[in-house]
């Protein structure tokens, strides 16, 4: 059987959903592995979306909570909001007491990424305040440390992304993820797709 890893995210702009398509096809390119996106429901209403200028959903499918059970492995992404996971992506995983009552997610491998508007707007601090609700289902964080290469150590170029997973800046919306940028996703994915390949192996 195929190991499954899902690729669960929010977007309002299109940043994080633009990652989390690299993070598939990297996931995807390890053999025996099924990589999936996913959306999680969106909890504003259209009339406020349009105010803030937010383009139409893609088709890729909402998940609900107990579709995780299904998964091997998770990436989970997501913009941030003041430091932390948007309230989206956060209400999502507030739905997520029946899967916690039953520890069907403890000790599944995860791992995170991000989009922000600037260099101080929160890459690391979005990730680290995301790890608590890992935690508190028993999954295994996984990131990505240094494994990206002469990727991480880039000082030329504006990159999003650290050692606890991909990122990207969105400026004022504007700027698209770059192709380094897009390369830490595909990495990001490979690797955490090979770590819960592992992870699933019979002994």
């Amino acid at each position: 059987m195929a190991v499954k890893v899902y690729i669960v995210y929010y977007s309002m702009y299109g940043h994080v959903e633009k990652l989390a398509e690299e993070i598939k096809k990297g996931a995807a390119s390890v053999e025996g592995v099924e990589a999936k996106l996913w959306q999680v429901p969106e909890t504003l209403p259209e009339e406020v979306l349009g105010k803030m200028s937010a383009p139409p959903k893609s088709d890729v499918p909402i998940i609900s909570p107990n579709e995780l059970a299904e998964a091997d492995g998770f990436i989970f992404g997501f913009p941030t909001r003041f430091g932390m996971m948007a309230a989206q992506f956060k209400a999502f995983l507030d739905a997520t007491g029946g899967l916690w009552r039953t520890q069907q997610l403890a000790g599944k491998p995860a791992g995170i990424f991000y989009s922000t508007g600037s260099q101080g707007g929160g890459q690391e601090t979005t990730a680290l305040t995301a790890i608590t609700q890992l935690v508190h289902h028993g999954m295994i964080f996984v990131p990505i440390g240094y494994t990206f290469g002469a990727g991480m150590f880039e000082m030329e170029k504006v990159k999003g992304g650290s050692p606890y997973g991909a990122g990207t800046f969105a400026g004022d919306g504007s700027r698209q993820p770059s192709e380094l940028e897009l390369e830490q996703a595909f990495h990001q994915g490979k690797y955490i797709a090979a770590i819960t390949k592992k992870l699933k192996a019979p002994n």
